[in-house]
């Protein structure tokens, strides 16, 4: 193996690197006019997707865009999806691992196989029949790293009931907002569940939600982490609250015929940030969406269903929606769960897993990997693994973590596939299919097959191809893993994602291009590279946060007269929040207040979200009519030149509070 010095000289000279021999020799696609058949029989080539499901009725159209932005897919096709991540595998692989899910203590773990699963999920289906849940009813989970949370999804998706999975860090303030917003009348959620091995109380949040939420939620079904509930927990009978063990205990083997849905009926919805306070509630289709995540955990992820595969993501966030869910259980692979953190109790926990399950594929974040590289190589050299491919995803990875990772972690032997995608757009849309396309490291790679993304200058006009030069990132054709709308707000859907660069009062679809948010370079080599967020959202750890969202949950503390949230590189995050306060006339900076300001956006938004720092200033640099400059924060945060401020109502302003950051 190469020391770090020959490595990063190594990239200096060529910049790319050829997947090995043994791996394009077993790879699911290695035909290079892949790209050529999708462009020339668009949208046509998508029925390949398609394909590997089983459906109910064949569909009668693959793409219906007579109604821009409100594309349908596979129109006329029916599925289910849980029949197509389940039932189907029983006949092969009733006895084969689904998930192997290991909790906070390595000695507790579960093998759930594919007859397991089914069985399960049948259980909780009848258990939420006999709650009154019917088809299109939206069930908001507020689930961890359980057994339960892809047992209740993919319950859900049997009676065709479309499921809401709010992350388990978010506060109750957050999960309130989200079962008002969804309107459910049944909630998911669980007595506790273990972090860094205490084991803490989860259903208080609960508890805390259903007093801030307008909705009246009718029942709560409370998973239990152990055989008795948790210390601090009761369960009264004038409470909402149903424990799910006495529901299931009366569907013991019971047998729910999987609802054959239409392709466009949603399938779920996945809550997100946006540039405004209120979170957006993607939704996404059936039966497009189940497709393309299938296809792209195929081709992309190249999985094989012998292969054990772990994906270290959350299931409460989209990629583990995609890609611990629905589309490896479509293969019919095997997938590793963890409950807990990655240093617990030790840095080499994820590695020990790693050898203990043979995992042949990892899928992790740049986040991760810098924590990775932070902890050092000496704690991965214990274990024996073998990864043949290795997946990043949530946000750009510099060359530098690229290579740590290459070559600790994949040993200089494994294929590295960076991933550009949304919570929007389902499944990949800018990623190298791994056999066919060199590795080039701080690069998300070339489009997916029938993607067309694209750069647009400011003023939304479209800028060479290829030309090495900055612009904003768009697709300008639909593709079958998109969101179908915001959840209850069609304008919204086309607000924040079509109207910038799309002539709104078209019906052509040629005159619709989607707004990605996220600034790009599309190289002379035909990669893209992805630079981040444009709009006022910035990256924490791989959580998308709006600045407004974090501005709203500081202003709840009643000495803060005016706040703005900056985005500040992180070597680990990635991105954390800095934020800038005005206080109140006669309110003094105490460490008091600061440490109100942190409760509150812990108490609004969740642990996740805390300010790395709160800088108290007189005032904030604000244009003429008042908009606060972030931009200017965020030179400031993160030590760059100020630019021009000649337009400020005050020049002097963000000179001052340099000066203060600075002086810190």
């Amino acid at each position: 193996m190469t020391d770090d010095n020959q490595l990063e000289s190594r990239l200096a000279e060529q910049d790319y690197f050829r997947p090995p021999t043994k791996f394009v020799g077993q790879a699911n696609v290695t035909d290079s006019a892949i790209h050529d058949r999708f462009d020339e029989n668009y949208p046509e080539a998508f029925e390949e997707y398609a394909a590997l499901l089983d459906w109910d009725e064949h569909w009668d159209e693959v793409l219906d865009d007579s109604n821009p932005p409100f594309y349908e897919w596979f129109s006329g096709g029916k599925l289910n999806a849980s029949y197509n991540c389940i039932d189907r595998h029983l006949d092969e692989r009733s006895n084969q691992a689904a998930f192997i899910w290991e909790g906070s203590d390595a000695e507790e773990s579960q093998t759930i196989t594919y007859q397991d699963l089914y069985n399960r999920v049948n259980e909780m289906a009848a258990s939420l029949r006999d709650v009154g849940v019917d088809a299109d009813d939206v069930v908001t989970c507020h689930l961890p790293m359980l057994p339960a949370l892809p047992v209740t999804m993919l319950a859900c998706a049997r009676i065709g009931a479309p499921h809401s999975e709010v992350f388990a860090g978010f506060s109750a303030q957050a999960l309130a907002d989200r079962i008002d917003d969804a309107g459910s009348d049944v909630v998911v959620t669980c007595d506790g569940y273990y972090r860094r091995g205490e084991f803490l109380n989860h259903k208080e949040k609960c508890d805390e939600a259903f007093e801030l939420a307008d909705s009246d939620v009718d029942t709560v079904l409370l998973w239990t982490r152990e055989d008795e509930l948790h210390p601090d927990v009761e369960v009264d009978s004038d409470d909402p609250y149903v424990l799910v063990d006495d529901v299931l205990a009366q569907n013991e083997r019971a047998r729910v015929d999987p609802v054959s849905r239409d392709a466009e009926d949603p399938l779920f919805l996945m809550y997100t940030s946006g540039t405004t306070g209120k979170p957006k509630g993607c939704q996404h289709r059936t039966g497009g969406y189940l497709s393309y995540v299938t296809a792209t955990s195929k081709y992309v992820l190249d999985i094989e269903p012998e292969d054990t595969y772990w994906c270290a993501a959350d299931i409460g966030w989209i990629t583990g929606h995609s890609y611990i869910v629905y589309g490896p259980l479509s293969l019919g692979t095997t997938s590793v769960m963890y409950e807990d953190a990655p240093d617990h109790p030790h840095k080499g926990r994820i590695w020990e897993m790693a050898e203990r399950y043979d995992v042949d594929i990892f899928h992790t974040s740049p986040t991760a990997v810098r924590m990775f590289m932070k902890w050092g190589a000496e704690h991965i050299e214990d274990y024996d693994f073998d990864f043949r491919h290795m997946t990043t995803v949530g946000e750009p990875i510099q060359p530098e973590a690229w290579l740590w990772y290459y070559k600790h972690i994949g040993d200089e032997d494994a294929v590295i596939v960076d991933t550009w995608w949304q919570t929007e757009t389902g499944g990949h849309l800018i990623t190298n299919l791994p056999a066919l396309d060199d590795m080039k490291p701080g690069s998300a790679g070339k489009p997916c097959p029938g993607v067309q993304p694209a750069l647009y200058d400011d003023d939304g006009e479209p800028m060479e191809s290829a030309s090495g030069k900055a612009g904003n990132l768009v697709i300008e054709k639909p593709w079958p893993g998109m969101l179908q709308t915001v959840y209850g707000d069609d304008e919204r859907f086309i607000n924040e994602y079509w109207r910038d660069f799309s002539d709104t009062d078209s019906d052509d679809p040629e005159d619709w291009v989607y707004k990605a948010g996220d600034g790009a370079v599309h190289e002379r080599d035909g990669y893209f590279r992805v630079l981040g967020r444009l709009d006022d959202v910035m990256n924490v750890a791989g959580h998308r946060l709006g600045t407004m969202e974090l501005e709203s949950a500081v202003s709840e503390v009643a000495d803060v007269a005016e706040a703005a949230v900056a985005a500040r590189d992180h070597e680990e995050k990635g991105e954390v929040p800095d934020v800038y306060v005005v206080l109140r006339a006669g309110i003094e900076a105490t460490e008091d207040v600061r440490a109100r300001i942190i409760e509150a956006v812990e108490d609004e938004i969740g642990k996740f979200a805390r300010p790395d720092r709160v800088v108290f200033v007189n005032d904030l640099p604000k244009t003429r009519s008042g908009k606060i400059m972030r931009r200017l924060l965020e030179n400031i945060s993160n030590g760059d030149d100020l630019g021009d401020t000649t337009t400020l109502r005050d020049p002097s302003v963000p000179e001052q509070i340099r000066d203060q950051v600075q002086g810190e």
